[in-house]
């Protein structure tokens, strides 16, 4: 497959009619953003905490209560095991938490290590939280629904275990006591996007009711104080922002916003440059989230489960700085790996457009970092990625990024059936997937992925279309509508933030930080100009040009001064 000239993707805009029910919204900007985005009715814009579906859909919920409620009662041992990213640090700290506040005397919690324990309750888990005696009890957070060994090993060490999680199930179920999962068989609970701290606090809150139903004057805490936490993880995890999603992240922002935010996260935000009055998802998504996932790439994630359950503000800001310093170093490896990766796909036989898939690897990077190296060469290239650095026991363990349309879990199942044993290990979903290699086996690997995965492409896939929101007249590029779309999420996965296109002439510009542009534009109908970014872009365009730009409405504010401005994403020269 030889493509050295690649058709430059099509930007097309989203086309909805606006639903009769969204005719009570006075903008019709957001009319047509709503309707864009699949919205008929106001009640799908009703964040209020009212409207959430009641936790008794979920399936297993009340056996799960039933091992709770024993092993508080009897005063045994409640271990949490979550996973070491933010979703699973801030399910940890929830379950901790409001267990513990609601009267639980023996609480801990588990994070297990990437490069020693590998993913989830495995029997490396088991073996390093030791036995279990009878009524003490592990709930998985965040995993646990593909942990079959593990589980099996904590109840031969006398534990039992609730797993609780949101992952997509395998054929086979873990025999653990209880399980409560959306998507597993069954389920008919409408959440099926929920994050593992979406399920985590819907099982909080039904034992909450179970506690509150037979004693109606113990004292326990409002769940909604926890919502926080709840947005936080839910935004890192790049979960699907359904009605429920949304909901849940809208009154965790508003918690923030009104500065009620637990000490861990507030720290997290500050040190993060980011104003909690105005916090918004993305800045969830691209600071907050990124800081507690730096520990889990390269450290203990416990150190994000102390700062997030810290009491105090000086705690937590002496953790929240831990945390920003890992995330720095995170930065610096990432760094060094990305251009040694852009490197070696620079000195290939046959160009990243040649290929149907890229592989890369090197013999000292770090595993904690090849997804987002494969993430990165998946933008840029268009291509399914999978990165690999050395893992336990002499294996390569690899991160593998899909391009929309193409599953690459099916693709790495053909490899494997294929090639039996050239893949030690392997699993995943349609956009990302995990796998481990014998190093003798990565040239064989690599060709078999691309054959694989060029029987799946299709000419789509490689230039896929760029779809907008159409264009912004010129009056309406000013600071109230950038102020009006930013109250009007959260926007992300699955409700896309607004994205628009249009002309503009490049009046000025200048590089900014070594590798962004900064520029001055005007739109054809406007009279003045508006500032724009376009961030990893340090070539010049034509001072005078007309460029088609691709950019979000977004409010700057510098030195407490608040302007409108366009981030732009596609610069086009017409």
């Amino acid at each position: 497959m030889r493509r050295d000239q690649p058709e430059l993707p099509r930007i097309v805009e989203r086309r909805a009619d606006v639903a009769p029910g969204l005719s009570a919204i006075e903008s019709p900007l957001l009319q047509r953003l709503y309707a864009g985005r699949g919205v008929t009715t106001p009640d799908e814009l009703d964040y209020g905490l009212r409207g959430l579906p009641h936790f008794s859909g979920l399936r297993g919920i009340d056996r799960a209560c039933d091992l709770i409620e024993h092993a508080m009662q009897g005063g045994h041992r409640i271990l949490i095991v979550g996973d070491f990213d933010a979703d699973g640090a801030t399910s940890t700290a929830l379950v901790c938490d409001v267990l513990e506040a609601m009267g639980a005397g023996r609480v801990s919690y588990f994070l297990p290590h990437r490069a020693r324990h590998g993913y989830g309750l495995s029997p490396a888990v088991v073996e390093a939280v030791g036995a279990g005696e009878p009524g003490d009890l592990i709930v998985t957070v965040d995993n646990g629904i593909a942990s079959m060994t593990g589980v099996a090993a904590a109840q031969r060490a006398g534990w039992r275990v609730l797993v609780c999680d949101h992952h997509l199930p395998g054929d086979t179920l873990p025999a653990a006591e209880a399980i409560v999962n959306p998507n597993q068989p069954g389920c008919a609970f409408v959440g099926k996007a929920l994050a593992g701290v979406g399920v985590a606090f819907y099982l909080m809150a039904a034992v909450r009711a179970r506690l509150a139903a037979k004693d109606a004057n113990r004292a326990l805490p409002r769940l909604s104080d926890y919502l926080d936490l709840v947005a936080v993880g839910t935004v890192a995890d790049v979960v699907r922002l359904d009605h429920l999603n949304r909901m849940l992240v809208s009154q965790g922002l508003r918690r923030i916003r009104r500065g009620l935010a637990r000490p861990g996260i507030a720290a997290l935000i500050e040190v993060a440059g980011r104003d909690a009055a105005r916090l918004n998802a993305a800045d969830i998504g691209f600071a907050v989230g990124p800081r507690l996932n730096a520990a889990g790439r390269l450290e203990d994630m416990s150190i994000g489960v102390a700062c997030l359950r810290a009491r105090d503000p000086a705690t937590a800001q002496q953790k929240a700085s831990e945390l920003a310093a890992i995330n720095r170093q995170r930065q610096s490896v990432q760094r060094r790996m990305q251009s040694e990766a852009d490197n070696a796909l620079v000195r290939l036989e046959r160009t990243p457009a040649e290929r149907s898939a890229l592989v890369v690897h090197s013999h000292d990077w770090h595993e904690g970092i090849v997804g987002l190296i494969a993430s990165r060469l998946r933008e840029r290239h268009g291509r399914p990625v999978v990165a690999f650095a050395p893992g336990a026991h002499g294996l390569l363990k690899g991160s593998a990024r899909s391009i929309a349309g193409l599953h690459i879990r099916d693709a790495l199942a053909a490899v494997d059936t294929r090639h039996p044993g050239l893949i030690t290990q392997f699993g995943g979903h349609a956009q990302a997937a995990g796998l481990v290699l014998s190093p003798d086996a990565l040239e064989g690997f690599e060709q078999a992925l691309e054959s694989a995965v060029a029987e799946r492409l299709t000419a789509a896939m490689l230039s896929p279309d760029i779809v907008t929101d159409g264009s912004l007249a010129a009056h309406e590029l000013d600071l109230d509508t950038a102020c009006l779309l930013e109250a009007s999420g959260p926007w992300g996965n699955g409700f896309e933030e607004p994205l628009f296109h249009g002309l503009f002439e490049i009046v000025s510009q200048r590089i900014v930080g070594e590798r962004h542009l900064k520029l001055e534009v005007r739109h054809p109908q406007a009279h003045t100009t508006i500032e724009a970014m376009v961030f990893n872009h340090a070539d010049l365009l034509e001072t005078g040009a007309v460029y088609r730009l691709v950019y979000r409405l977004a409010v700057n504010v510098f030195r407490q001064r608040m302007r409108a401005n366009l981030i732009v994403s596609t610069v086009r020269r017409e």
